[in-house]
């Protein structure tokens, strides 16, 4: 741990508590020597002008709280650790999609570039050393997604006009936004659909036209979200209603078994070294799409209809090479 870190982490724990800390605990929490105490004491009373005092009876160390202001540390204290985050969340910003929010995203940029550069951090340098690459996406024009984020923090409803892909059709209706989802590199907005009565999620870019309302968006509890949209595989998901049981070469398992389909997805290896793999589901489109990548390397086991469903798209494309 640097001089800074525990600079910083000595701050924490006094503004935290209420009642003095021992020397003891805090050498076992800063990981360091008396000695060292004591300097990081000096320099954060004396240099940074902290209200720290020690107490007479058992010399514990506390914050004297009688001032109006709690004490902050001056200027801008962040950890190597920080600092690495803010060079990714600088690259991280930069790929999001090229051109949405561009005028936001160049002034937090060079935000996050000036503080890296009070630390003494070549941001350029640490930029060219990570490489975020998206593959895939589909963009959504800025306006949209200005109008979108709009009325998601503002509580407004949106009225939309939607081009659904499955049924190849469109419609228009008024929606709650409730929050945005990017998933495989492209955006999706969770909402409760008023003409539907339920919630649904729209694909940004298929959102043709969109006007904000004066009426308040209706209030969706962040675990109802949860069930609908999260517990089961896939972005169309819904609640979860189905268990896929996936069987997995022995070859292949060696890089399945450290992939991540899904939250509450279970895994073991069999005898064969095989990996089995369980992950709940409800709607099986996107799942047969990700289970045919893997061809004669997986086999589905359950439920029936999965892999039936498998075994048809597998026979419809071998027909394309006949």
């Amino acid at each position: 741990m640097s001089k800074v870190e525990r600079l910083y982490h000595l701050h924490n724990i006094l503004s935290q508590r209420r009642t003095p800390i021992s020397r003891q605990d805090l050498m076992e929490r800063l990981e360091c020597s008396q000695a060292t105490l004591y300097r990081l004491v000096a320099e954060l009373r004396d240099y940074l002008g902290a209200p720290l005092e020690q107490d007479a009876d058992n010399r514990g160390f506390y914050y004297d709280r009688s001032y109006d202001q709690p004490f902050e540390l001056p200027g801008i204290w962040i950890s190597p650790a920080e600092l690495q985050a803010l060079l990714t969340a600088r690259q991280v910003l930069g790929n999001v999609q090229p051109g949405l929010l561009e005028g936001e995203l160049v002034s937090l940029q060079g935000r996050i570039s000036s503080l890296l550069q009070q630390k003494g951090v070549d941001a350029e340098e640490g930029q060219s050393r990570i490489h975020i690459q998206s593959v895939a996406g589909r963009p959504v024009p800025e306006h949209l997604f200005q109008d979108v984020m709009g009325a998601l923090i503002g509580r407004q409803m949106l009225h939309i006009t939607y081009h659904g892909r499955r049924k190849n059709e469109l419609s228009v209706r008024d929606v709650s936004p409730q929050r945005l989802t990017q998933y495989r590199n492209s955006w999706y907005l969770d909402a409760w659909c008023h003409k539907a009565d339920g919630l649904r999620s729209f694909a940004l870019e298929r959102i043709s036209g969109q006007r904000l309302l004066d009426n308040d968006a209706k209030e969706v509890s962040t675990k109802v979200l949860a069930t609908h949209f999260d517990s089961a595989y896939g972005i169309f998901s819904g609640p979860a209603e189905h268990i896929a049981k996936l069987r997995f070469t022995a070859e292949m398992s060696r890089w399945i078994a450290e992939e991540q389909w899904h939250p509450d997805q279970k895994g073991s290896y069999d005898q064969q070294g095989c990996w089995g793999m369980q992950v709940p589901f409800s709607s099986p489109r996107e799942l047969v799409m990700d289970i045919m990548r893997y061809g004669p390397e997986v086999e589905v086991e359950s439920p029936g209809f999965l892999r039936d469903a498998v075994a048809e798209s597998a026979r419809q494309t071998a027909k394309l090479y006949v």
